[in-house]
């Protein structure tokens, strides 16, 4: 999700308790992980209500009913990289997040991708509510029509290779690296097509031998915002198109920028963000809500389209 879009939308994040209902808070871009029992949760914006996007937090919950705010992990000012591209202007979005040999790392994007490009970091940390330290340069830079946006890094289950995918929005482009041992080094880029209906917002997961990269698609202020995916043998490809999973529905509008998380009990979750009855036609305008949907899959392994709910939110166990 770049800048635009994050001003645009005037993102305010604010945790709350007693929220057994979709949609669960305000904020976007949101990346779950299950760290210790519990479904943490780490979106664009800040503790304390921020939407200014210079810094980032994180919340949690045992019961998808309270959320426990997990205080701040880095601020805009504590990356001594950002002002060297010589723009007026920086803030952060879009975190990923991943954790190796009891480290944790923090991957964000840096923008806007204009008059400069784009740039994504990475902090690191002993603890996933930080704090992250940030590694001291740029991970990737964007430019010739890509736009360095939405880092997210997935940790093969068969090899242990970490793999960087990025990329989206005014260029639509999508990239991967394979990243060095310590997660913060590029060991080498690998060469994978865009997929179909491809805008931003990659995420990667397997199950059961098949890896799965889902997306964002369309205009992220606009109905036709939307999640699709395609499935692999590998974490990079040949990527086969499956289609859309979540979609518009009649009042929830512009579902995207999701993550999958599996529970302790073996469920699948889809945590995304949406517009909830907009007024008048796109763009859309004012803030967007994090919710939280039950990921079903089909016999033969395909995703079955998402049904976006303000029922209770699926129980973790």
């Amino acid at each position: 999700m770049n800048l635009r879009h994050a001003l645009a939308a005037a993102l305010l994040l604010t945790a709350s308790s007693a929220l057994a209902d979709n949609p669960q808070f305000q904020g976007a871009d949101p990346h779950a992980m299950m760290i210790d029992g519990d479904l943490w949760v780490f979106p664009t914006g800040g503790p304390g209500g921020s939407w200014a996007a210079d810094r980032f937090g994180a919340f949690s919950s045992r019961d998808l009913k309270t959320w426990r705010p997990r205080g701040e992990l880095i601020r805009r000012d504590q990356i001594a990289w950002i002002d060297a591209d010589g723009a007026r202007e920086h803030f952060l979005w879009a975190p990923g997040v991943a954790t190796r040999g009891g480290k944790w790392y923090l991957y964000y994007s840096v923008g806007p991708q204009n008059p400069t490009p784009s740039r994504i970091g990475v902090a690191v940390a002993d603890r996933p509510d930080g704090p992250y330290r940030d590694s001291g340069r740029p991970l990737v830079t964007g430019g010739q029509r890509f736009e360095a946006i939405d880092p997210m890094v997935f940790v093969d289950p068969k090899d242990g290779k970490a793999y960087l995918y990025a990329g989206g929005s005014a260029g639509a482009k999508l990239r991967v690296w394979e990243l060095t041992p310590d997660m913060v080094g590029l060991a080498r880029e690998v060469p994978v097509a865009t997929p179909p209906q491809f805008t931003e917002g990659a995420f990667m997961h397997e199950r059961d031998g098949i890896y799965y990269l889902s997306y964002s698609h369309g205009r992220f202020n606009a109905a036709d915002y939307s999640v699709h995916y395609a499935t692999a043998p590998s974490p990079t490809g040949p990527w086969r198109y499956r289609g859309a999973i979540l979609t518009s529905d009649a009042t929830r509008k512009g579902p995207g920028h999701h993550s999958f998380v599996k529970t302790p009990a073996g469920k699948w979750l889809i945590v995304y963000h949406r517009w909830e009855n907009p007024r008048g036609p796109a763009p859309f305008a004012g803030e967007r809500q994090v919710a939280i949907d039950r990921l079903r899959y089909a016999s033969d392994g395909r995703i079955l389209p998402v049904r976006m709910t303000d029922a209770a939110a699926p129980k973790l166990p």
